[in-house]
């Protein structure tokens, strides 16, 4: 994968993440059907880890989860590392 390629989908896959983490706020906020937690984690694993990040914040939501504060900035410091180092 090209450089600007890895760079387009990080970015749609970041805004991505900080969407849909609002997104699943107001749906919690009022009682509609909510995304799994597990798709949540998976945009953070895939490469959205820093949207996820700025969703929790942004949003506060799943601030208080255990599993999110543990690995949403883990996957955070996973992708800097691989972008840092030239995948």
């Amino acid at each position: 994968m090209s450089n600007t390629m890895l760079v387009i989908y990080l970015l749609i896959i970041n805004v991505a993440a900080f969407v849909i983490y609002g997104v699943d706020k107001y749906k919690a906020q009022n009682d509609l059907w909510r995304i799994p937690e597990k798709t949540l984690l998976l945009l953070a694993v895939a490469g959205g880890a820093l949207g996820a990040f700025f969703g929790m914040r942004i949003w506060h939501h799943k601030t208080k989860k255990r599993t999110f504060m543990l690995v949403v900035p883990l996957c955070l410091i996973f992708w800097a590392v691989l972008l840092v180092r030239g995948i």
